[in-house]
């Protein structure tokens, strides 16, 4: 938990949240503030399974599950290619395409390039394209007088994506099985603070959708984790403009490490499931794997 990404804060929530559920769920816990000594204190530890409850760079790209496939100890959640895959949002876009699934059209571009000019007609979305929480996001509106003035501490490389207007929808997959779809209302943008602050946004689940949006979405998020190799919970994310029907819902994207917050959209989707929080962290433990 926690580590030294963009997310850190809510990792360290997830972290608090999972122990105290696997503790309930009859586990001993041991709570690893992850550092650069971090397979130092895994082989102090010696731990028969890693709930990895990192987001971000480093925890959820890869880079923390190659630690782990090194030493040889089961950890939750998706292994190195899936993580690294779904965390490039570039190229999980390319995997999404290959099998047929709904995207819009995206560019990666130099950071100051997109401060200087319009690299796509607005309104469109600038983000990193490596980070999750909705982390350094900007909404480029259509009448805009000119290109965002994007911050110092974006990446030199950003992903410029056309707007999707619509609903926010989403769907968590745990192993084969889909948990139904939620309908993430907030008066604005979904933004950090719209997914981790208490009242930021209010979540609709089961969303009150047709019935063909319903099994469109709980398709395609099955799709989306099969085809980034993921494994144990992950969630996919939609925007659905109701105006044109199925044709309007598209995928956003993929997080193979779903935040397990009191505010999280996953561990909600899964108690209206018939799966409490103990048993829901129990089952990813027992899914628990090192093949890659």
């Amino acid at each position: 938990m926690g580590g030294p990404s963009a997310e850190r804060e809510v990792s360290l929530s997830t972290g608090k949240e999972c122990a105290a559920a696997l503790r309930e769920a009859g586990f001993k816990v041991v709570e690893v503030d992850a550092g650069r000594d971090l397979a130092a204190r895994l082989a102090e530890i010696s731990p028969d399974v890693v709930f990895n409850a990192l987001h971000g760079r480093w925890g959820e790209d890869g880079c923390v599950q190659g630690i782990l496939e090194w030493m040889r100890i089961p950890y939750t959640h998706s292994g190195v290619l899936a993580s690294s895959l779904a965390m490039d949002k570039q190229k999980s876009k390319e995997a999404y395409r290959a099998v047929g699934l709904p995207v819009v059209e995206s560019v990666i571009a130099p950071r100051d390039e997109v401060r200087t000019r319009h690299v796509m007609a607005p309104p469109y979305v600038v983000k990193p394209n490596n980070e999750g929480s909705s982390v350094g996001v900007y909404l480029v509106h259509e009448e805009a007088n000119g290109p965002p003035q994007l911050g110092d501490d974006m990446p030199g490389e950003v992903m410029v994506e056309a707007f999707v207007p619509g609903r926010e929808l989403t769907t968590s997959v745990m192993g084969d099985r889909a948990l139904g779809v939620t309908d993430i209302i907030t008066e604005g943008w979904y933004d950090y603070d719209a997914k981790y602050k208490e009242g930021g946004s209010r979540h609709e689940v089961p969303a009150k959708v047709p019935d063909e949006i319903t099994a469109a979405c709980e398709d395609y998020a099955l799709r989306a984790h099969a085809a980034l190799g993921c494994r144990g919970l992950s969630r996919t994310d939609f925007r659905w403009d109701e105006t044109r029907g199925l044709d309007g819902l598209i995928l956003l994207e993929t997080n193979t490490q779903p935040g397990m917050t009191p505010t999280s959209l996953s561990p909600e989707q899964a108690q209206v499931a018939g799966i409490s929080f103990p048993d829901l962290c129990k089952w990813l433990v027992e899914d628990a794997s090192c093949d890659r």
